[in-house]
């Protein structure tokens, strides 16, 4: 799964579709604390660019709505990473499926650091059982 989409990757990150902030404000709004987001799956970063931007063509950083201090943006396709737009607050960190879940929780925050998970369109690739039990590790607790 992880090379599909290396050959691409570039025309990937320029044509995938931006989010609405909407939605990000609304998920921030659930959140009690603001200090760090996992954006599971991130591909090229969209969607952990748009927890940060206020205006819907993110790709113009015209006005910043900083909803979380950090975001980890985690794949598993390096070529995906490397075409990321960069922002001082979010880190991409490659995930490649021979990292042990403990690894996974480590680089990311630790267990009960993270405050939101979001995963944009990359849902249908993952080892949902696992996902979740990850999840419930990474997830500041009560959250």
């Amino acid at each position: 799964m992880a090379g599909l989409f290396d050959k691409q990757a570039e025309i990937y990150s320029d044509s995938r579709p931006a989010y609405p902030s909407e939605w990000f404000s609304k998920l921030a709004a659930l959140t009690s604390q603001h200090s760090l987001a996992w954006d599971a799956g991130t591909g090229s970063g969209q969607a952990a660019l748009a927890i940060f931007l206020n205006h819907i063509h993110y790709v113009r950083f015209s006005r910043f709505a900083e909803y979380f201090e950090q975001v980890i943006g985690t794949d598993l396709s390096e070529a995906q990473l490397k075409h990321a737009r960069q922002h001082p607050r979010v880190r991409y960190i490659h995930t490649p499926l021979s990292l042990s879940d403990d690894e996974l929780v480590t680089q990311i925050g630790g267990e009960n650091s993270v405050d939101l998970v979001t995963v944009a369109e990359a849902v249908h690739w993952f080892e949902l059982p696992k996902f979740y039990s990850i999840v419930t590790r990474l997830l500041r607790n009560p959250g």
